[in-house]
């Protein structure tokens, strides 16, 4: 801005020494030097509420909230974020953009993941969570508005929103939105290619076969029943029988492709089955067999 200080007001050779001078000299330059101190005065205080500080001028607190104006042709170096530790939590958690944009928890049970304070359509706003997953039981599920690359993230369910994970560990995602968060982009920011590719799990009787591994393996010792939900395109599932004594296996499957419409069943009855499914076009496909029957 340009300042509205004028020293040229100021007659700095009046009054002249030795001699008589006019009052009218002294009036002006007092007038004209209350005028500028006004000026510096507001000058001052213009820039003490709007100015970026580097710390705060005595007496205040710092605060260098920019307000959301533009910060344009800028460079960077040395930059951090807060991080907001939420601690450990089971349940509906809220993840509140004004509060930070690193967030971090670590799981007490279940969590379902909601946001809040999001900026208004027309700027992009993100959100980074860093979660301590304890248990493979504690699922996340995401709100519905998460629907942007959602199929490339191991795990979820993208019908349900609910994220379950194949191992214990930290897992993190990265959450944007340009449209107010009317629609919201997932990113796994440290993929882990282990849920889909080379992990395994006991599948006990009357379980739900855990869509986070590919492999399920199981021994019956009597009649044993299983479910399998829908999973996402290209998903690759194996199951194994492992041991027989009395009793079949049998795992009804969600969204079968063997079937017209509707649920099928897969039936394991002797050591050394296993059949190996693949998910497409919202149906699994049985893409390998070894003994297994479909109905």
């Amino acid at each position: 801005m340009t300042s509205n200080i004028n020293p040229n007001d100021i007659n700095g050779n009046y009054p002249v020494a030795g001699q008589d001078n006019n009052s009218q000299g002294f009036r002006d330059n007092f007038t004209n030097t209350a005028t500028n101190f006004q000026y510096a005065a507001d000058e001052i205080t213009d820039l003490q509420n709007k100015a970026v500080l580097k710390a705060a001028l005595t007496g205040t607190t710092l605060n260098n909230n920019m307000n959301g104006v533009v910060l344009s042709n800028a460079q960077l170096q040395q930059i951090t974020e807060t991080v907001v530790a939420l601690g450990t939590l089971a349940g509906s958690v809220t993840l509140n953009f004004t509060a930070g944009s690193y967030q971090t928890l670590t799981t007490n049970g279940a969590v379902s993941i909601g946001f809040s304070n999001l900026p208004a359509a027309g700027v992009m706003g993100a959100i980074t969570l860093q979660v301590n997953v304890v248990s493979t039981a504690h699922t996340i599920t995401f709100p519905s508005a998460v629907t942007v690359n959602t199929l490339g993230i191991q795990g979820l369910n993208t019908s349900t929103n609910v994220l379950t994970v194949a191992a214990v560990g930290t897992y993190t995602f990265t959450f944007s939105t340009s449209n107010g968060g009317s629609t919201i982009n997932i990113i796994e920011v440290n993929k882990e290619l282990q849920p889909f590719n080379n992990s395994s799990e006991l599948l006990n009787s009357s379980a739900a076969a855990n869509l986070a591994v590919t492999t399920s393996y199981f021994s019956t010792v009597a009649p044993t029943t299983a479910t399998l939900a829908a999973g996402v395109p290209g998903q690759i599932k194996v199951f194994s029988m492992l041991g027989d004594a009395t009793g079949n296996m049998v795992i009804t499957t969600a969204n079968a492709g063997w079937k017209n419409s509707g649920d099928g069943n897969i039936t394991f009855s002797a050591i050394g089955q296993g059949c190996t499914l693949q998910y497409t076009d919202n149906k699994w496909f049985c893409i390998g067999n070894n003994g297994a029957t479909f109905s």
